[in-house]
């Protein structure tokens, strides 16, 4: 497949081996005070962490990590049975302070080029909607990230990622061990049951996070359980 997109290579000393195929994608804001700030921890070999891509507000993209490798941007993670996360996904990094040094709204050049970038790594590895995840997805009792700002519904407007459920929404009624039991089904690491029910929030339901299981969650989660979960185009 060939891309019109612009990339620009800043290579990272800080990935390794793969050993599981690509089946996911993890989108990161960078959390720190400026975009260089984030490149160059990204880039030093003391630092230990790094991504495939850096998607900057300007629109800018930087290639930190071929995909070919194992980039460290996921730590502990869980998603769906996998928990080397690293080996089995592409991340890539936004640029955004993040909820540490003023949080803001991702700008439309960022997201423009952010956009492509997703749809290109998701048909080139085959990635479900359902496996392009937020780092809180993947880690909910120690990431925000890319948080409740960020404009899910972009892409999945255009089959990049999961819709939040609108249509035909019906409450199943479960009790909330029942609830934990569905979310973790989902793909979620429930061990904090709390956290888990946060970050499912945060990806879904961004306008009331307080962790608590209601009806709305409920008919949410049930919907996004069925094979094809309809949300506002």
């Amino acid at each position: 497949m060939t891309s019109d997109l612009t990339i620009t290579d800043m290579p990272s000393p800080n990935f390794d081996a793969r050993e599981l195929p690509v089946s996911m994608l993890v989108l990161h804001y960078t959390g720190m005070e400026s975009g260089q700030a984030a490149i160059d921890r990204l880039r030093d070999p003391e630092a230990k962490v790094s991504a495939h891509y850096l998607v900057d507000e300007d629109g800018t993209i930087l290639r930190l990590v071929d995909e070919r490798h194992r980039a460290w941007h996921a730590g502990r993670s869980h998603w769906r049975g996998v928990t080397d996360v690293n080996s089995a996904s592409i991340g890539i990094e936004i640029v955004n302070p993040g909820h540490e040094f003023g949080y803001r709204p991702f700008p439309d050049a960022q997201m423009s080029a952010l956009i492509p970038l997703v749809a290109e790594i998701k048909e080139r590895h085959g990635i479900t909607r359902g496996n392009v995840v937020g780092h809180s997805d993947v880690a909910p009792a120690r990431k925000q990230d890319p948080g409740e700002l960020f404009n899910w519904h972009a892409l999945a407007r255009l089959r990049l990622a999961l819709p939040r459920p609108t249509k035909n929404l019906v409450d199943p009624g479960w009790p909330d061990a029942g609830f934990m039991l569905a979310l973790e089904r989902f793909g979620y690491d429930v061990r904090d049951g709390e956290a888990a029910v946060t970050a499912f929030q945060r990806r879904f339901r961004p306008e009331l996070i307080d962790g608590e299981i209601d009806m709305e969650c409920r008919c949410i989660l049930l919907a996004l359980l069925l094979p094809k979960p309809q949300g506002d185009d």
